[in-house]
């Protein structure tokens, strides 16, 4: 069965951050829910401390191999919720994340939340996503 995506876009204002207010997403057989990714060692250690650019490389790093995993990559993200301790240095650096989608060809509805801590003190942002294929 083939995907079929369309963005749904009320005002454009948010294609120029990278993303889609919606995206109706007809014809899918599978749905994969992750859970948030951070910046973690293989062997569940935190990496990158202070370092936004480089945890939020990580993270999207582990969001792509929990993708590969299930035959999947970001081409197939349709959600992507993304919690920061430091909205402003996020920002700095949110050109990491949107580079990546944007060589990926998509813009998933995106929700950026500033929270106070994670669960892991010296993590700074988690990605948390949802593709269909």
């Amino acid at each position: 069965m083939t995907l079929n995506r369309a963005a749904i876009n009320p005002w454009t204002w948010s294609v120029a951050l990278g993303y889609n207010q919606g995206e109706i997403v007809s014809g899918q057989t599978r749905t994969l829910y992750c859970a948030g990714q951070t910046a973690m060692s293989g062997d569940g250690k935190p990496q990158h401390a202070g370092d936004m650019a480089a945890q939020v490389a990580l993270s999207l790093d582990n969001l792509e191999a929990i993708l590969g995993e299930a035959g999947m990559s970001l081409a197939n993200l349709v959600r992507l919720n993304v919690y920061t301790t430091d909205v402003d240095g996020l920002f700095e650096h949110y050109g990491v994340l949107a580079s990546r989608l944007g060589a990926a060809g998509v813009a998933p509805p995106t929700t950026m939340l500033g929270v106070s801590r994670l669960a892991i003190p010296e993590l700074l942002v988690e990605l948390e996503g949802t593709a269909v294929a």
